[in-house]
């Protein structure tokens, strides 16, 4: 009897070897059992998997609550400002997609990175004396969620640790904890119109910080940070040597009263991943049309970091062809009053809803300057019913048929979160309607006193 050593589906430099003894049997040859195995399934879902967790998904599945039959839903809840047709993308935008499908010349593959042309386009459009860009530093994505997945597996490693606001968008958990990074939250102070607690943030740093994730304009807070707040932040960043992962999807949707500020354009020495894309400014989030910007004018990401983008694009192949076609006449036609028409309706809703809800007693919202959100505090004592803002939000649906995202959703326990893109005499109806809940179950400082003495 032979025996020979198989290698099977090897990969890498530790191929699996199975030992396989062949029997001579005349003219034929026939596989004798494999040593130490014995064939069985084993289908099982991988580490990775397991480890994939979307906060706000495992907290609205949870609710299992029915709305008041009486009363039409209003959902106040979801960040799309497609849902309910009042906030289409304008003409310009739809037409160049739909020159670009006529024409067939995007049917094929792009390079992983996008296309040339397409790069250069995003470059153009955001380049800047204070931040300058070419091609080479634009990375096409599938929508800035992958934008940020990309930087986050360029950046960190597993066991390492990003800082990440709180509250905050909830997909930099769900993607870090999927590649086995830690996640320190940093947190935000509502008083002074969520800015970061930058003492906090700097305790946070150690050996193994891979990067800080800025969220400017905020989701979900609404909140646009200022000039001296954004160098105050890069002065950290510089200070601890942190690369800044910025997540701008919302940037330049701010209000006539505020100014957004490209934290690139503040720093000439902080090397920063900018993410961003189509889905909001554009209003078309299902384009699925992202980008990385890479600023690095010290060199300090080098080629290394441009390598490992490029790697990580080849995953996928990239973003749809057909909205890269497009890109170059969706920034440069895309007419001025849209954006201002946009914001415009954008801030007579936050204004709307911050007023209505101001005047509720128990509420205490906090004053937007972009986006499309406003936080609202809920002061539980006045409440006492209620467990948390998880129950709070439960009620609501149950009584009133509004929905708001709760903010443990952001890891920010007793607040719940508005979407103001919503139409108008939506927004005041929901208003309206909040307050009657409100006025139903405020307990005074007395009457909460004697509830819980209840209990």
């Amino acid at each position: 009897m032979d025996s020979y050593l198989i290698q099977v589906n090897g990969h890498g430099d530790h191929a699996p070897m199975l030992d396989v003894h062949l029997k001579n049997t005349g003219n034929t040859i026939s596989p004798g059992k494999v040593k130490g195995r014995k064939p069985r399934w084993a289908v099982r879902a991988s580490e990775m998997s397991k480890k994939t967790f979307n906060p706000v998904r495992a907290i609205v599945d949870s609710m299992k609550v029915e709305p008041n039959p009486k009363k039409a839903m209003i959902s106040l809840s979801l960040g799309d400002p497609t849902v309910f047709g009042n906030l289409p993308t304008n003409d310009e935008v739809t037409r160049a997609v739909k020159e670009v499908l006529d024409s067939g010349q995007y049917n094929g593959y792009a390079p992983s990175v996008g296309y040339q042309s397409c790069r250069e386009a995003v470059a153009a459009y955001y380049n800047c004396p204070e931040a300058p860009l070419k091609a080479q530093d634009v990375i096409l994505t599938s929508g800035c969620s992958q934008a940020i997945e990309l930087a986050l597996a360029v950046l960190a490693n597993p066991g390492q640790n990003i800082l990440v606001p709180r509250p905050g968008f909830s997909l930099y958990k769900t993607l870090a904890l999927s590649m086995g990074i830690e996640v320190k939250l940093y947190n935000l102070l509502p008083e002074k119109a969520w800015e970061i607690d930058l003492e906090h943030l700097e305790s946070l740093v150690d050996e193994k910080t891979a990067c800080l994730i800025v969220n400017n304009p905020s989701n979900p807070c609404g909140s646009v940070f200022s000039r001296s707040h954004l160098q105050e932040i890069l002065a950290v960043a510089s200070r601890q040597c942190v690369p800044i992962l910025a997540d701008e999807i919302y940037g330049d949707m701010v209000f006539a009263d505020c100014k957004y500020e490209p934290i690139a354009t503040l720093s000439t020495n902080v090397p920063i991943l900018s993410c961003g894309g189509l889905a909001k400014r554009w209003l078309v989030p299902g384009w699925r049309m992202g980008w990385i910007l890479i600023h690095d004018r010290r060199d300090i990401f080098g080629n290394e970091i441009r390598d490992g983008l490029l790697r990580l694009s080849q995953r996928i192949l990239g973003p749809c062809t057909i909205v890269q076609g497009a890109l170059e006449r969706i920034l440069h036609r895309t007419p001025p009053e849209f954006y201002h028409n946009t914001l415009s309706i954008l801030k007579s809703n936050a204004d709307l809803c911050y007023a209505a809800l101001s005047a509720i007693p128990g509420l205490q919202p906090v004053r937007p300057a972009g986006a499309m959100y406003l936080m609202v505090e809920i002061e539980m004592e006045h409440f006492p019913e209620f467990e948390n803002d998880v129950e709070f939000t439960e009620r609501l649906i149950s009584e009133q048929s509004v929905f708001c995202l709760p903010a443990t959703c952001f890891e920010y326990p007793n607040f719940f979160r508005v979407v103001i893109t919503v139409p108008e005499e939506m927004i005041l109806e929901a208003c309206s309607r909040i307050q009657e809940f409100c006025e139903m179950h405020y307990q005074g400082a007395e009457g909460a006193q004697d509830l819980e003495c209840d209990k």
